[in-house]
């Protein structure tokens, strides 16, 4: 509820540089996956130039604009920096940023032995990294990498029409 709520005041005032869809992405985004509370939003944009207006909209919006990996994405977080309930990456649609996030959310959705495998490697991680976001989230990376390359190789075995099974 909170996300649909959320990519509904979105759409209406991001509108005029959204590309594609808003994403339910992240913990959240799974169903009884333990997670922070904290909504994680992905965007779809034509380019990150074309968008660069929609800084301006979002912050509007209560979203406080980080240039964290600027190459790449514009981020924000809501209501502030010290205290997060959203996450808001605005994100050229088809790049490789964009499909990662979604194969990962969707594969877990689909796997719940795996999903459960993530929440007890995020539980570990969260005990022996607490007062370091980076190496917490950067612990993640082998986990979400291996199961994103899963994920993204049975959707290309599909789209070229290759009969698999997936355990």
């Amino acid at each position: 509820m909170r996300f649909r709520d959320e990519a509904e005041i979105l759409r209406r005032a991001l509108g005029a540089w959204l590309a594609g869809t808003i994403e339910h992405i992240g913990s959240t985004a799974v169903p009884g996956l333990a997670a922070k509370p904290v909504i994680d939003i992905m965007a779809g944009v034509h380019a990150l130039d074309d968008s660069r207006p929609a800084i301006a909209a979002a912050t509007e919006l209560g979203y406080c604009y980080a240039p964290y990996q600027a190459e790449l994405e514009h981020w924000f977080c809501k209501p502030s920096f010290a205290f997060r309930t959203h996450h808001l990456h605005l994100i050229p649609v088809g790049s490789t940023e964009w499909r990662r996030p979604i194969a990962f959310r969707n594969y877990l959705r689909a796997h719940a032995n795996i999903a459960g495998e993530y929440e007890v490697l995020k539980r570990r991680l969260a005990q022996e990294h607490h007062l370091d976001r980076e190496a917490y989230t950067q612990a993640k990376r082998p986990f979400i990498d291996r199961i994103t390359e899963t994920a993204l190789d049975i959707g290309e075995r599909r789209n070229t029409g290759i009969k698999i099974r997936e355990t």
